[in-house]
């Protein structure tokens, strides 16, 4: 099966990606993961990409394309894909549906993982993470319970800045809803629950 994931900042999206992953042993596509590795490996893509990121400047979609198509192409993709932060936009979703033909492959589900926007900053908010080993944690953990390491509150994930990454997202990314929907691709469950509720929910929804 292949998937476009989607879902605001916070919502959850990540860890259902990553339970598909370990179950069906679907490629977990992330297009920032693709451009780091692209740029570490020395790719063409990634040279190119690297010239954008040292400016500050927003990776343009054609590029973004291009390492997306390079992975899809993978032996493991064949197996099927989780797309993660891709398609980002309107313009981004047509060209991905322009590409995939050339691969022989389609989009069976755009699955989207709902939360509200004030639960995403309470959740968001109360995040913390160990300085030393990455450890996710919250609010509660004096330290970190896996190595006694400093826990702190990262800047993206302050209240302040939260509501400005979800503006964005409902700005740019909210209308892939919409063109999803049209396609009868559009898939939504309600990431408010327990994990392991809402990974049941999502198996049920996409048939698996």
């Amino acid at each position: 099966m292949n998937i476009v994931l989607l879902g605001a900042p916070g919502a959850g999206k990540g860890t259902q990606a990553q339970k598909l992953v370990d179950e069906f042993g679907y490629a977990h596509i992330s297009t920032g993961d693709l451009l780091r590795a692209a740029v570490k490996a020395g790719t063409p893509l990634g040279v190119e990409a690297k010239g954008y990121m040292d400016a500050g400047a927003l990776v343009p979609d054609e590029l973004v394309i291009g390492l997306v198509k390079e992975r899809l192409a993978a032996d493991d993709a064949k197996q099927g894909f989780i797309l993660d932060g891709f398609p980002r936009n309107l313009d981004q979703a047509r060209a991905l549906d322009a590409a995939l033909p050339e691969l022989g492959v389609a989009i069976d589900a755009a699955l989207l993982v709902e939360v509200e926007p004030e639960v995403i900053i309470e959740r968001l908010s109360n995040r913390r993470v160990c300085r030393t080993c990455g450890y996710t944690g919250t609010s509660a953990d004096a330290v970190c319970p896996k190595d006694g390491g400093e826990m702190y509150q990262r800047d993206d994930d302050k209240p302040e800045t939260i509501k400005h990454r979800l503006d964005v997202y409902a700005a740019e990314t909210e209308p892939l809803l919409g063109y999803y929907a049209e396609r009868d691709l559009l898939i939504t469950v309600d990431g408010d629950r327990d994990v392991d509720e809402v990974y049941a929910e999502v198996k049920e929804r996409l048939g698996l």
